[in-house]
């Protein structure tokens, strides 16, 4: 993928770096797993923020993704599109023994007219939808489920992806791209590829008014507010604050993850 050059006009595109996306489809190829969508702005039923920095934005319409691969199913690759939704690009698969049309999260290196397949019969190739049982160690796989019954929720941002460290009949050991290291079992299904966009980190906003464009509002540090907004506002001059949060509480410093979750041997 390559990336979108301007010429530079004015001082927000100096820094500009954008993604060439115009292989992708914007207007989607059919129209029945689109729906729109309310959002709440960063508020609750009674109005009051619960969620900061949230506001705004381009009106967005919903892609329902397939994350539930596990029937048997041949398909066939007929658009990749663009999804203001999420950072990766999707692909509309047409079934040709349902008859029917789904989206699903386009892997790198899939192309229109591509064959892809689910379910235990599937071979392990790019955009194939099977049991991590069926697929080879050392496999980059994406689109995975964390437990046998639950959807597709791991690895499913723009360039993640998953490597299949190890297998056996009870357990089986992915390594994700961001180093952590867990246990899956080897019923749960995963799709072959790493998904696509893999190069959206190097983009830049380049202004502040196309980041409120993306429903982002302005972070205010709390020194620079009056007391009664924040607990490190007011005073003369510059001063450092006290590590509190903006409703008096700690702000202690490094992890506060308190995950219990066993199945996760390193993070």
């Amino acid at each position: 993928m390559n990336f979108k050059t301007e010429k530079l006009t004015t001082s927000s595109q100096r820094h500009l770096v954008q993604l060439d996306k115009k292989h992708l489809d914007k207007k989607p190829f059919f129209k029945k797993h689109i729906k729109s969508i309310k959002r709440s702005f960063g508020r609750n039923n009674s109005g009051k923020i619960t969620v900061n920095h949230k506001g705004g934005g381009h009106k967005r319409k919903y892609r329902t993704i397939n994350f539930y691969r596990t029937n048997h199913s041949v398909g066939i690759t007929t658009s990749i599109e663009y999804d203001p939704n999420r950072s990766a690009s999707i692909a509309s698969i047409y079934d040709t023994e349902q008859k029917n049309f789904f989206y699903i999260l386009a892997p790198n290196d899939l192309k229109i007219g591509d064959i892809v397949k689910s379910g235990l019969k599937a071979e392990p190739k790019i955009g194939h939808s099977l049991p991590i049982s069926n697929i080879p160690v050392g496999s980059y796989i994406h689109n995975i489920s964390p437990t046998v019954s639950k959807p597709a929720q791991i690895s499913r941002a723009a360039g993640t992806f998953s490597k299949l460290k190890e297998k056996t009949f009870k357990y089986a050991k992915i390594e994700l791209s961001s180093g952590e290291t867990r246990f899956i079992s080897p019923q749960c299904y995963a799709t072959i590829g790493i998904v696509s966009n893999e190069l959206t980190f190097l983009t830049k906003l380049g202004k502040a008014g196309r980041s409120r464009w993306l429903n982002n509002r302005p972070t205010v540090r709390g020194v620079a507010m009056n007391p009664i907004d924040h607990p490190h506002g007011g005073g003369e001059g510059k001063k450092s604050g006290k590590d509190k949060t903006p409703w008096g509480k700690n702000n202690k410093k490094g992890k506060t993850s308190k995950s219990k979750n066993k199945a996760i041997i390193k993070k």
